[in-house]
C-alpha cells in the first residue's frame, strides 16, 4: 500500500498553507527563502519534493528559473495546472533519494521542504541530503524542512489523549521519542538528530528556525484573528522564530545551510 500517495489524494496541502496557521509557516519560509536569495540577480532554483507548487510557482512567477521536483503524480498535475506556460519552470517527477537526472552543482538554493517528513531512517534521510548537497553551488544555500518530536508528544499524545494507544502500538522510545512507520505518514526529530546529519556533509547552518513557533497550539485562536490581529502575531513570530530555546517546541522547522 503506498501510503504517502494515498494521503495527498486526500489532503489538500494549499488548503493547510493558504489557512491562517498555516499561512505562519508559509510566511516565514518565504522570508527565509529571500533571503538567501537576495543579491543573486537571475537564482537558479530546484525544489525537492515541491508538493503542489505552493512555494515552486509562486517563484516561477516572479521570474526564478525554478527545477520543481515532485514524487506524487497527483501533486505534479495540481502543480502543473497552475502554469500557464510563460513561467521559467521544468515539472519532473522524481524521488528525493535519487536525483541522478540533475547536474552536480547547478543551484543557487535548493529547498528540501517536504521529504524529510516521510523518511523514517537515518540512512535515507542522510541519502537526502547527499543529493541535495550534490545539486547545490559551492556558496549555495539548502533550505530543509523538519517535523518536530515535541509538539507531537505535547499536542497529540496528551492534548489529543491518544495517550493509550501510542504506549500499546510501542510508538514511544523510553525518553519519548515517537517512532514512526510509513504508515504513520510523519518522522518527527529532534534538534540535535538535525545537527547530527548536517555534521556528515560540507555545510554550515547559517539558521535553524522555528517556522510555526507557537501557532499550532493555539491554531483556533490564530484562524480566528482579524487581519490588524495576525499581522502583530507575525511580527511578534517573526521576532522569536530564531530563538534557540524555543526551536524544538515548534512543529516545523527549516535548517538553512550553506555549501562549503
Amino acid at each position: 500500500m503506498n501510503y504517502l500517495e494515498d494521503f495527498h489524494k486526500a489532503y489538500d496541502e494549499d488548503g493547510r498553507l493558504l489557512s491562517r496557521h498555516g499561512q505562519v509557516e508559509y510566511l516565514t519560509t518565504v522570508k527565509y527563502i529571500r533571503e538567501c536569495l537576495a543579491g543573486i540577480p537571475e537564482p537558479t532554483i530546484v525544489e525537492i519534493g515541491a508538493g503542489t507548487g505552493r512555494y515552486s510557482v509562486t517563484l516561477a512567477k516572479e521570474g526564478c528559473r525554478v527545477t520543481a521536483v515532485e514524487l506524487i503524480a497527483h501533486n505534479l498535475d495540481i502543480l502543473k495546472s497552475k502554469l500557464d506556460g510563460s513561467e521559467p519552470l521544468l515539472a519532473l517527477q522524481g524521488n528525493a533519494l535519487n536525483l541522478t537526472f540533475l547536474p552536480d552543482a547547478a543551484y543557487d538554493l535548493t529547498m528540501l521542504l517536504g521529504p524529510m517528513y516521510h523518511l523514517y531512517t537515518r540512512e535515507d534521510k542522510l541519502q537526502a541530503l547527499a543529493e541535495a548537497v550534490r545539486v547545490t553551488k559551492q556558496g549555495g544555500h539548502i533550505l530543509v524542512a523538519y517535523c518536530m518530536n515535541e509538539p507531537t508528544v505535547i499536542q497529540y499524545v496528551f492534548g489529543m489523549n491518544h495517550l493509550r494507544e501510542v504506549m500499546d502500538l510501542n510508538m514511544l522510545t523510553p525518553d519519548w521519542h515517537c517512532i514512526s512507520q510509513p504508515k504513520d505518514l510523519f518522522e518527527m526529530v529532534r534538534t540535535e538528530e538535525i545537527a547530527s546529519l548536517d555534521a556528515e556533509f560540507p555545510v554550515e547552518r547559517l539558521k535553524l528556525v522555528a517556522t510555526d513557533g507557537a501557532t499550532h497550539y493555539m491554531r483556533e485562536y490564530i484562524d480566528a484573528m482579524d487581519d490588524n490581529t495576525f499581522a502583530k502575531w507575525m511580527e511578534y513570530h517573526l521576532t522569536i522564530c530564531e530563538r534557540q530555546d524555543l526551536i524544538g517546541a515548534s512543529h516545523h522547522t527549516l535548517d538553512i545551510l550553506r555549501k562549503i
